[in-house]
C-alpha cells in the first residue's frame, strides 16, 4: 500500500549537495531535486515524534508497535520505502500539475523562452571507431546545425507518459525551474563552541531554494501502513526549516506499452532517483559483455547515457555522525536494452522494488528504505 504527501515549504530550504564548505569565503550549493534521504529522514522523524518515541528508540529497536515493523532499525529497516519525488505546481487560475526531472536522453536547445526538444537515439558506430564503452551503441544527438543546450527544464506528467511510450514530449509539457523556484544566497558565520561567539574570519554563503507560491513537493511512501502524518509540520533540509505536510491523492504512475516490450524485447530503464551500484555506472547484474541478468529476467545492454557521477552522504541522526560518502549515478540516467527474456511482470515489478543487487544490498539497507535505486521502465 502506498500513500502520498504534499510537502509545502514555509520558508527557504537549504537542500545542500555533498560539496564541502566551511572555510572563509566558501559557498555551499543547493541540490535539486534533493537526495531522497532528505524526505525519508524528515518523514520518519515526524512519525517517531508522533508516536512519543525518540531516535534512540529507533537505534535500539525499541519503537512501539506498529512503528517497529514499519521503520525497523537503521541496520534492518522495516517496510517503509520512499517512492516518487515530484514537484507539484499550480499556476495562477490553473490546475495542479506534477513535474519530474528531465531524463538524460532528452536534450533541450534554443532558449528558455523558445526551447526545442531533441531525443537521443542509440546508433552503432562504424567498425573503424573504437571506444571504452561496454555497450555496442552510443546515444547520438542529431540536429541540423550548431545549437546551445539549455538546462533547468522539468517535464510534467503528460510529457512523462509520452516519453515512456517512446514519443517526443511537447514543448508545452516542459517548465523551467525559474517558474518553480528561485535560488537565493544567504550569508552565514561559523560559531566557536568554546567561546560561544562568532569565529573570526569564518564568513560563508549558502545557496537556498525559495519555492514559488502554490509550489511544493509530492512524495510517495510505500509500507507506511497508514502511519504517515496527516497534518502539521516537518523539519526539512539543512537547519531544519519548516514545511507543512498534508495527504494528497496517489497519482497514477505513467507506464509504457508493456505489450510492445514483450513483443519486441526492447526497453529503456530510467533512474528517477540516484543509483548506488557496486560497479559505478554499471547496473547490478550487468557483465562487461553487456549481458544483464537480474533475477529471472535477462536482456542485452546496447547503450546508455549517464551524466557525471555524483557523491552522496548525509547525516545519520541515529548515530549522530556523517553517513559514508558514496558515488552514485545521477537521477535521469538512461539505459537501453534489447533481447528481453523472462516474465514481463518481473520487469514491471522493478518499478516497485527498485534495482538492488541482493548479494550486496545488506550493506545499503538504509539507502534502500530512503528511495535510492528506483527505476522506471520505458519503451525504446
Amino acid at each position: 500500500m502506498s500513500q502520498s504527501l504534499y510537502i509545502d515549504p514555509l520558508d527557504i530550504l537549504f537542500l545542500r549537495d555533498n560539496h564541502l564548505f566551511g572555510d572563509s569565503g566558501d559557498s555551499s550549493r543547493a541540490q535539486m531535486p534533493p537526495w531522497p534521504s532528505v524526505f525519508a529522514g524528515a518523514i520518519r522523524s515526524r512519525m517517531i515524534a508522533d508516536a512519543g518515541a525518540s531516535i534512540a528508540a529507533l537505534k535500539s529497536g525499541d519503537l512501539p508497535a506498529p512503528l517497529d515493523g514499519i521503520l525497523g532499525t537503521p541496520e534492518q529497516p522495516g517496510d517503509f520505502t520512499l517512492g516518487d519525488i515530484t514537484i507539484h505546481h499550480q499556476p495562477d487560475n490553473g490546475d495542479w500539475d506534477v513535474y519530474s526531472p528531465l531524463p538524460a536522453d532528452l536534450t533541450i536547445t534554443g532558449s528558455v523562452e523558445e526551447p526545442t526538444i531533441h531525443v537521443l537515439k542509440p546508433q552503432e558506430l562504424p567498425a573503424a571507431l573504437a571506444t571504452s564503452n561496454n555497450s555496442s551503441q552510443l546515444p547520438l544527438l542529431r540536429i541540423d546545425g550548431q545549437a546551445k543546450p539549455v538546462s533547468g527544464f522539468w517535464l510534467n506528467s503528460a510529457g512523462w507518459q509520452a516519453h515512456l511510450r517512446g514519443e517526443t514530449p511537447a514543448v508545452a509539457q516542459l517548465k523551467h525551474q525559474s517558474e518553480l523556484w528561485m535560488l537565493e544566497s544567504r550569508l552565514g558565520i561559523a560559531l566557536d563552541a568554546n567561546q560561544r561567539s562568532a569565529r573570526d574570519g569564518a564568513l560563508y554563503t549558502s545557496d537556498a531554494i525559495a519555492m514559488h507560491p502554490n509550489t511544493g513537493f509530492g512524495v510517495t511512501v510505500h509500507g507506511a501502513d497508514g502511519q504517515l502524518p496527516a497534518c502539521g509540520l516537518l523539519r526539512l533540509g539543512g537547519d531544519g526549516r519548516g514545511a507543512s505536510v498534508s495527504p494528497t491523492d496517489n497519482a497514477a504512475s505513467p507506464e509504457p506499452d508493456w505489450k510492445t516490450i514483450q513483443q519486441t524485447g526492447r526497453f529503456r530503464l530510467i533512474l528517477p532517483s540516484p543509483g548506488l551500484f557496486p560497479g559505478g555506472s554499471q547496473l547490478p547484474g550487468c557483465g562487461d559483455n553487456g549481458h544483464w541478468q537480474f533475477g529471472d529476467i535477462s536482456a542485452r545492454l546496447v547503450s546508455q547515457v549517464v551524466p557525471r557521477l555524483e557523491v552522496v552522504s548525509g547525516w545519520d541522526m541515529a548515530s549522530h555522525a556523517p553517513k559514508t560518502a558514496q558515488r552514485c549515478v545521477p537521477t535521469g540516467a538512461v539505459y537501453w536494452f534489447e533481447g528481453f527474456d523472462g516474465d514481463i511482470e518481473a520487469l514491471r515489478k522493478l518499478s516497485e522494488t527498485g534495482l538492488w543487487d541482493h548479494t550486496t544490498d545488506n550493506a545499503h539497507a538504509s539507502r534502500r528504505a530512503e528511495g535510492f535505486n528506483r527505476v522506471v521502465i520505458a519503451n525504446a
